[in-house]
């Protein structure tokens, strides 16, 4: 019985393993497939200016390193077989300044909502008006 039962163990384990093994190919897949949406749909419609609307709400360091739309659109251009490899420093290099201009913006994000929240709780009527009056129950 304890064969059977060790036996049985080692099928589940190795069923588990490639369970695991699949399921990150399938993400791997999935990842790839809607890439390849979001590139689509990205060539329709061209690329968007980064940064235009915020501006003033960022630090300079944060603002200078903005990709303009140029570079974002040669990363929509059509691709040439076998040339993608030669591309991987630039996208890189793109990728790193889109990061690094991420993180800003989440930060200017973060330091906002904090002054919203700090704003709210200390002065509430400038952010939502004058707080009615409630009749209290006698």
């Amino acid at each position: 019985m304890a064969v059977v039962v060790e036996q049985r163990a080692r099928a589940l384990r190795l069923d588990h393993r490639a369970l695991r093994s699949e399921r990150v190919r399938v993400a791997w897949w999935r990842r790839l497939v809607r890439a390849q949406l979001d590139l689509v749909v990205a060539r329709t419609i061209g690329p968007q200016a980064l940064g235009e609307d915020i501006a003033f709400q960022l630090p300079i360091d944060i603002g200078i390193d903005v990709p303009r739309p140029a570079e974002l659109a040669a990363v929509l251009d059509a691709r040439v077989p076998g040339q993608d490899v030669l591309r991987l420093e630039e996208l890189r290099a793109l990728d790193r300044r889109l990061a690094r201009y991420q993180d800003g913006v989440e930060q200017a994000l973060l330091q906002t909502t904090d002054a919203l929240i700090d704003q709210l709780a200390t002065a509430p009527e400038h952010l939502l008006g004058r707080v009615p009056d409630h009749a209290s129950r006698d």
